[in-house]
């Protein structure tokens, strides 16, 4: 059987993933244990459906690749136009995990807050050069403060999906899946404070402990 399956809500988690799981001993920037990771076998994009769509219906995408994997990962944002919030979003895909054929300790939803974007933003030239952004990170933070994007005394932007739109706005750069797949090739994953990254980071230690 495979490793892990990974059934994301669109293109640009798809790209957040490919990138991360495109670095040499990917495993070593989560502190787990190797496993193997093939993008044409072991990620699902559910396409056309969004985060809403897996909310409703990830049972669906999960199903036939019961019998082909030994554990399961959900992604969604939690911030979509009717959602019911993280902790509803959190259980709802935890029940498709077990429908579909993944134990409560074989499956993991993640449920970012409030989305994806939120991944991006952590000190570090790499995101302004992804970003098409020409100065430090710190004058792109100052600026998004200046903007209203970013509390002074926050860690993150309150909103991250619109401070990168902003950005890219700025850059006249356009938006697209491949952003994310070089910022997660290069961002540091020991800098990622994220709520949502560090229940996916215990649920890989668990399933592959580190060696020795």
């Amino acid at each position: 059987m495979r490793d892990c399956l990974f059934l994301v809500a669109d293109k640009n988690m798809e790209g957040m993933l490919k990138g991360f799981f495109s670095r040499d001993a990917f495993h070593h920037a989560v502190g787990c244990g190797h496993f193997d990771f093939d993008f044409r076998q072991d990620m699902v994009v559910a396409h056309g459906q969004n985060d809403p769509g897996l909310y409703t219906r990830a049972n669906e995408f999960l199903q036939p690749y019961a019998n082909t994997h030994r554990h399961a990962v959900v992604i969604v944002d939690a911030e979509w136009e009717g959602s019911p919030g993280k902790a509803a979003i959190s259980q709802r895909i935890g029940e498709h995990l077990v429908d579909a054929g993944w134990s409560d300790d074989k499956g993991c939803a993640v449920v970012i807050t409030p989305e994806l974007e939120n991944w991006v933003w952590q000190d570090s030239p790499h995101v302004c050069s992804a970003l098409g952004f020409d100065r430090s990170f710190a004058a792109l933070r100052t600026t998004l403060e200046a903007k209203g994007f970013w509390q002074p005394d926050a860690a993150k932007p309150d909103r991250p999906k619109e401070a990168v739109e902003w950005v890219l706005r700025y850059s006249k750069k356009g938006r697209s899946s491949s952003i994310y797949q070089q910022l997660a090739t290069r961002v540091t994953a020991k800098r990622c404070t994220d709520e949502a990254f560090h229940v996916l980071r215990i649920s890989l230690l668990r399933w592959f402990p580190p060696a020795g």
